[in-house]
């Protein structure tokens, strides 16, 4: 047999040649907002503000259109992991008060619940209530209301006051929340001054069931707040080693007002429940 030839065909390449002043595209990512979208550059360049000793990024400056903080969502998804905490200690509170109260009533003796509550009470104007508690009570749910209005400061950028210190109007970020940390810091004194009284009657936590629910779930509650109390040094002190006041120290004054605001909701709900059920 012959033999056939076969003859190998390469397609011709086509090279593309640019002159040499001409500007080569680069990549870019796209960023999508609702029904637009947003071309940025990868990496942006850092400039330096007014004031600043080295280059700041921009997004630290003035944050990314249409994207959600981290540090807010990494601190809103730690709460929900509190909030689980403390649904445990509510949780265990009430299953010891089911169980205790029927043992009670099966041996026809007062349910600790009723002693220890009774502990609780103060009688002033004539009248049994936790008036101590509700004044503290009062003074920690104030301190939201101060903190919040130094998120508003932080908002629009105001740190300082604007004019003097009598002129509330014109308060900034570090004046509410100096008076919010010296209202969470006498609400703690408030509440170490409580369990001075209660250990002097006897109310200790080794006493019984409700004694261990009590001081476990205002004993935890209080250390979240003293962790806020630090949270506020921290974020004062920022603002005052700063230059300048960027947006991500903004961020930092709001998630610290999530952190407080979620505090105060959950000593709300232990007031009620430790305080006026009984």
């Amino acid at each position: 047999m012959g033999g056939v030839r076969r003859t190998l065909l390469v397609p011709e390449v086509k090279t593309l040649a640019f002159p040499r002043d001409a500007v080569v595209p680069t990549k870019a990512t796209v960023r999508h907002n609702d029904a637009m979208a947003h071309t940025t550059p990868l990496s942006a360049s850092a400039s330096l503000p007014p004031g600043a000793l080295h280059p700041v990024a921009p997004s630290r400056l003035r944050g990314l259109r249409g994207r959600p903080d981290t540090l807010a969502v990494g601190v809103i998804i730690w709460l929900a992991s509190e909030l689980m905490f403390f649904a445990a200690l509510f949780a265990a509170y009430f299953s010891l008060r089911e169980v205790t109260n029927a043992a009670a009533a099966q041996a026809g003796t007062t349910p600790m619940w009723e002693w220890g509550s009774s502990h609780l009470l103060n009688d002033w104007f004539g009248i049994s209530f936790p008036w101590f508690a509700t004044i503290n009570t009062t003074i920690l749910l104030l301190s939201s209301v101060t903190c919040q209005l130094g998120v508003h400061a932080a908002e629009k950028g105001q740190v300082g006051r604007s004019g003097s210190l009598l002129s509330v109007g014109g308060w900034g970020l570090r004046e509410w929340y100096t008076l919010t940390f010296v209202m969470g810091a006498i609400f703690i004194g408030g509440q170490a001054f409580e369990y001075a009284n209660l250990v002097s009657e006897g109310f200790v936590i080794s006493v019984n069931a409700y004694t261990s629910a009590f001081f476990l779930a205002t004993g935890f509650h209080g250390l979240h707040v003293i962790g806020g109390l630090v949270a506020f040094l921290l974020m004062l002190g920022r603002t005052y080693v700063s230059r300048r006041f960027t947006h991500e120290q903004a961020v930092h004054a709001i998630v610290t007002s999530y952190y407080w605001h979620f505090v105060d909701a959950i000593w709300v709900v232990l007031f009620g429940v430790l305080y006026l059920v009984r």
